[in-house]
This record gives C-alpha cells, structure tokens and sequence, in this order.
C-alpha cells in the first residue's frame, strides 16, 4: 500500500482531517501513514488522534510517528507538508509587531506583505532541505504542499528541485461556497472555472447550466447583501468585473487601497480585522490543548470529510479515478499573460496519467495587471531566497502594494533590517 508521509504533524487539526479524508476511501484503509513533527509533544497528540480516526473509519493503516525527517520520508509515495517554521512565537508574532513600530499594519500576514516576504525567506530554505532529502529517499514522491507563502514556496521548489509538487489551498471552494450562500443557489448546481495565482485567482466563469450567474452575484452589490465580513472583496468585484478567490482580510492587505494610515475611516467602512491571524493563532492553540486535554480523557473523536483536496489527489493516482481539483503549479505555457516559470493556480486533473494542469489562455488585461503586483514580490523573494542576496530582500519589500503604499524608501530599508535582525537564526546569512 502507499506510503503517505505528514510532515509537519504535530498541525493536529489539519492533520486529523487531512487523515480523515484519507482512510474514508477504502482503496486507501491500509496505507502507511508516517507522521513526522520536531514538537514531541504535539507528534505524540497526533500519532493518539491518527489511532482514534483508524478507528473510528474501521480502518488499518499501519501508523509510525517520529521526529527524525529522513526516517519519515523513506520510501515515501507522497508526502504532505503543512508545517509553520517559526510558529507562531517568535515567527508571526515578530511578522506583525515590528512593521507595526512603523506604522504598518496587517491582517494575515501569511501570504503577501512585509510578513509574507519574511515567511516565505524562512521557510523556502527549510522545504529545499526537505525536498533534497526527498531526491536522496523517495525521488518519485509527489509533494503535497500545503504552506503559505504558496506561490513563492512552490515557484522555489520548481526552479530548485525536481520534486513533483503541487501546492494546495481551500480559497476556491470556499469562496465558491460563499458565493453560492450569497446568490442562493446549491454549490452542487454551480459550474465555474477559476485561474490565475494563489490567492488571487479569479472566477473567469461562474454559471449554472451554461447560464451566467454574475448579474446575481452584481445583484448581491447593487441591493447591498454583501456579508460584512467580504465588503472588500466585493468592492474589488465591482472595479475589476470578477471575483477574486481569498477572503477580504487576505486580500486588504495585498493590495494598496484598504489599509491606510491616513484614512482611518476605511478599516471601518471596510470591516477589516487588523491582526486577524495573531487572535486566529491564539485560538488554534488554545483548542490544540483543548483537544489534548479531551483525548487524554478517552473523550471520541468526530470525522467529517474536509473541502482539501490533498486524499483525492493520493486516490486518483491510487485508482485512476478522474477528478479535477485547483492546484499551485508552474507556469509552463498556462496562462499567457503571466510570466513562464511563476506560480500560478489553475484546474487541475489528475488521474493515473499524473497531474496534468489546464491550459488556460490570457486573463483579462485588468486581473493579469493585479495578479502581477503580487507576482513581481514573488519572484524577488524567491531570487533572495535561492541567490542569497540581500538587496532582492529590500527589492520585494519596496514593491509590495501595501508596504509601499505605507512607508518610504528609507523606512522600508530599515524594517527590513530591523526584521531579518529579530528573525536571527530562524533566517540564512543574507549578502
């Protein structure tokens, strides 16, 4: 049977539903399932909830955990990743209250923005290492890549390894979703087709039996039903003519119309929750230990099947089944007004044959122009990250819609430094 490895285990709850996905499809009951974490506590929390999701499904896989990588990764048929380097203390909480000494202010963090850059530059280093230690043990493993930064990871991994990987996301089927709340009309029922980058990849084609359903999704805006909590996003809907795939308090701050030190007011009008993903760290945390404390109390477990797509890739390339799911990939020939090499987000089908991503086309004009404001940091962060070169840091950093809509030169140039300096270890020796 296949060999799934979880890097990153001690993710308890990703990891219970990711699991959970996985042995709910009989082809894959008996797999081998390695789990892999540096945090022993937190390994030992999941290889107990590993045991209690078999369980629970009627399932037999064979379940190790460790903490030597190497020996996790041996033989492996897939691995997925979902680790956080740094954590959250010191790495988030450094990403938001140093930039925020300058007046800059953020929501996530995670993806673009002065602390997308600083967590994409210490966490590129760590899956290269990862992915050499996988040329040497499992050179045919397919990487599931559940990280973010997503596009600058993966766009590292591809010019550096020849890994197969692809990176994973919800952001497509949840908004999706969303939408579907928003028109009132069954997700099932719904046909759309979404491309460009992660994160900011946008619903070309959103329909239901070859009918159109923007003007609804219009409807929505113009009789203002818009949910508080995605005013920004529909406020970019009704500039750009599409809807764009993360959530408003994702895309605030990758660009520069939101966030504004000098128009207070917008945060308001715009219902964005500065800091959102420090109080979303303290929760996950706290419901880890709630978790631990419940399982030691032989509480039971509940399993429901998750929107990821990462069990239906390892079943297509098990079984052969067909299915499309919304991957992270390069971009050899895909969309045509992005550049070659970068990563880009596109349908995706996977079958025996591999993974085999849809070719796309031009974007519009206008959402080829946004997503490459975010492509242009992406590609700098990767060639600091690959050459070592400090200026590149400074580059990304200088040409972020948000930090330049914010700081000067000077102040870029500085909280650069002052970042990479509190990062310390946790960063390569840039020059």
């Amino acid at each position: 049977m296949a060999k799934i490895t979880f890097i990153g285990a001690g993710s308890t709850v990703f990891a219970k539903n990711l699991l959970g996905d996985i042995l709910s499809f009989p082809e894959l009951a008996n797999s081998e399932i390695a789990l892999f974490d540096i945090d022993a506590e937190r390994l030992s929390t999941s290889e107990v909830v590993a045991h209690r999701v078999a369980e629970a499904l009627g399932a037999t896989p064979k379940i190790t955990a460790t903490t030597d990588r190497r020996q996790a990764l041996e033989g492996a048929d897939y691995s997925i990743c979902m680790i956080q380097v740094a954590g959250y203390k010191p790495g988030t909480v450094v990403d938001f209250e140093i930039p925020k000494k300058y007046g800059l202010r953020q929501t996530i963090a995670d993806t673009l923005g002065i602390g997308g850059i600083m967590r994409g530059l210490r966490t590129i280093p760590v899956l290269l290492d990862m992915c050499r230690d996988m040329e040497e043990l499992c050179p045919d493993v397919t990487f599931l890549q559940y990280v973010n930064p997503m596009a600058m990871n993966c766009w590292a991994i591809s010019r550096a390894s020849k890994i197969k990987t692809v990176g994973l996301c919800h952001s497509v089927q949840h908004t999706a979703w969303e939408l579907s709340k928003d028109i009132g009309i069954p997700l099932e029922e719904i046909n759309y087709v979404v491309a460009g980058i992660n994160h900011m990849a946008f619903y070309l084609k959103f329909e239901r039996n070859g009918q159109d359903l923007y003007p609804l999704i219009r409807q929505v805006l113009e009789e203002g039903r818009q949910p508080e909590t995605n005013r920004v996003r529909y406020e970019a809907f009704k500039h750009l003519g599409y809807f764009v795939t993360e959530s408003s308090e994702h895309f605030s701050e990758y660009v520069p119309w939101f966030i504004k030190r000098d128009r207070p007011e917008l945060i308001e009008e715009f219902n964005i929750p500065l800091d959102e993903y420090i109080r979303r760290c303290e929760v996950q945390i706290a419901g880890w230990e709630a978790q631990r404390d419940a399982l030691e109390r032989g509480e039971g477990i509940e399993i429901r099947r998750s929107v990821e797509y990462g069990s239906g890739i390892v079943h297509s390339l098990e079984t052969g089944t067909p299915r499309v799911v919304y991957g992270n990939v390069p971009n050899n020939g895909l969309i045509d007004n992005l550049p070659q090499g970068c990563c880009v987000e596109v349908p995706v089908l996977v079958d025996k044959n591999g993974l085999q991503p849809t070719k796309i086309g031009s974007l519009p004009p206008q959402l080829a122009a946004m997503d490459m404001t975010n492509v242009n940091v992406q590609s700098l962060v990767v060639e600091a990250a690959l050459t070592g070169k400090r200026e590149h840091i400074y580059h990304a950093a200088m040409l972020d819609p948000h930090t330049a809509a914010e700081l000067s030169l000077d102040q870029i140039h500085d909280l650069v430094d002052d970042l990479i300096a509190a990062h310390g270890s946790w960063l390569p020796e840039y020059h």
